[in-house]
């Protein structure tokens, strides 16, 4: 994670923008969406399944077209410069979108024909590091493989935007390691950014910059994450000095043993005689859907 998101260049570029973008599908509804990733850092995407993280993935990888809204891939309009913006974006979803008779390598070359970037050297370097037998027929491919070749080959056409839905349910310990390892690297330039959607929290504590919390389409919180954890504390102790907290309880619980809550916080306003500490991004996804 980086040190510290304010101490950021002032005036960089964004990476991707969007300005109250929605989409209605199947009697759900996506939006108003507004958030600003600065080039260079790692986007946290969470909520509960059927939150909207899968359709706003399809709509930044083009899959979907959102039906009101704008969307900028540094200064590009997603609209109006449509084939540049898909040079640009790299994308790792699930199901099978590549061809089952085809070996990884005829893949890799048959697709990658379409970007610009594409190096089959840098292909075969990720799939070594994968453990991928790049002669391999991809419809002979287990869930976890057909995700790591998706990995190998978007990194492979050299993207500035990485999407990631829902990957590492299906990776082993021992990759996942690798990937994250991956994940730093490629964010190490400050010229390159992820979304990573995942219902995994303890990945978003492991290496998000910025947060975007959905519940049942709308954007409940979007900040970097040090200052959301400025922001928020959990509070443990009796029920009655949780309650003079008034409206700085976001959502309280009680339980066997006492209270304990999510609160706004500010330095020096919460009574010592409380147990305080910063919330994990599971506490704070749990008390602020129950809120």
């Amino acid at each position: 994670m980086k040190i510290k998101i304010a101490d950021k260049e002032e005036g960089s570029l964004a990476m991707l923008k969007l300005e109250q973008v929605s989409k209605r599908l199947d009697g759900f509804r996506l939006g108003e969406l507004s958030i600003e990733l600065p080039q260079g850092y790692i986007m946290g995407l969470i909520g509960e399944n059927g939150a909207g993280k899968t359709t706003l993935i399809n709509i930044l990888s083009g899959l979907f077209s959102k039906d009101c809204g704008k969307i900028a891939l540094k200064e590009m309009d997603y609209d109006k410069e449509e084939e540049a913006v898909k040079q640009k974006i790299g994308v790792v979803i699930h199901g099978d979108i590549y061809d089952k008779g085809r070996t990884l390598i005829g893949n890799a070359g048959h697709y990658g024909s379409f970007y610009d970037n594409y190096d089959e050297n840098l292909f075969c370097s990720y799939a070594s590091r994968f453990q991928l037998d790049t002669r391999k027929k991809y419809g002979k491919l287990s869930k976890g493989e057909k995700l790591k070749f998706s990995l190998a080959f978007a990194l492979a056409h050299k993207p500035q935007l990485l999407l990631l839905d829902e990957p590492t349910a299906n990776f082993d310990k021992e990759f996942r390691t690798v990937f994250f390892d991956v994940l730093k690297e490629y964010t190490l330039s400050g010229e390159n950014s992820v979304i990573l959607s995942t219902h995994i929290t303890s990945d978003i504590d492991r290496i998000a910059d910025y947060l975007l919390y959905l519940k049942d389409g709308k954007q409940v919180l979007f900040d970097d994450v040090e200052s959301i954890r400025e922001k928020y504390r959990m509070v443990g102790g009796e029920e009655y000095k949780i309650k003079l907290l008034k409206e700085k309880v976001v959502h309280m619980e009680k339980g066997e043993f006492g209270c304990k809550a999510l609160v706004h916080y500010s330095k020096g306003q919460l009574d010592s005689a409380l147990k305080i500490w910063e919330p994990s991004i599971e506490e704070l996804m749990y008390h602020m859907a129950k809120k």
